[in-house]
């Protein structure tokens, strides 16, 4: 059954834990949909500590701003793998490096492609909505994109689930 998640948490509340526990629990195939670049040492860091963590039987699709494309491959095949797309947060600050053309086409794209897509898929996001507001315009705009990106998700997701010091909450479904 096909179904689309949306787990979202703050920074290390176990958001990426909790997806791939729910990816594993299914039995399904996984491919794993990374947005994550890295721009330098610990950033690279922290990539290779989450490809090590994964299992080794999952896939890996790499797609730092043309998500919605990458879903439409994914969903080309027979059977539409699993996806886990990990995370919002890092493919939103990407678009927000590109020019407002790609960043309008690429969010488009990407939630055509999450009611398109004919597999399930655990999508992961930062919630952005509890903290202060930034003292710069990027950071204001990059908390607004990503709160109005989260609620398109929800709306669009069976379920949502928030984490919470590694515990789910479950918001809907």
């Amino acid at each position: 059954m096909r179904e689309r998640v949306l787990v979202l948490g703050g920074i290390r509340s176990g958001k990426t834990a909790l997806a791939e526990s729910m990816v594993s629990e299914s039995g399904l195939p996984v491919v794993y949909v990374a947005t994550a670049t890295a721009g330098d040492e610990e950033m690279a860091a922290r990539i290779k500590r989450h490809q090590d963590s994964r299992p080794a039987g999952w896939g890996l699709c790499e797609a730092p701003v043309e998500l919605g494309s990458a879903l439409e491959r994914l969903n080309g095949d027979p059977e539409p793998p699993q996806l886990l797309i990990d995370c919002m947060s890092l493919w939103l600050s990407n678009l927000l490096c590109a020019d407002d053309d790609v960043f309008t086409r690429e969010r488009a794209a990407f939630l055509d492609a999450v009611q398109t897509y004919s597999g399930s898929l655990v999508i992961v996001s930062n919630e952005v909505g509890l903290g202060t507001i930034g003292m710069d315009p990027l950071t204001r705009r990059f908390c607004d994109e990503l709160g109005w990106l989260n609620q398109a998700l929800a709306q669009a997701c069976d379920r949502v689930v928030m984490s919470v010091a590694g515990l789910p909450l479950v918001l809907k479904g």
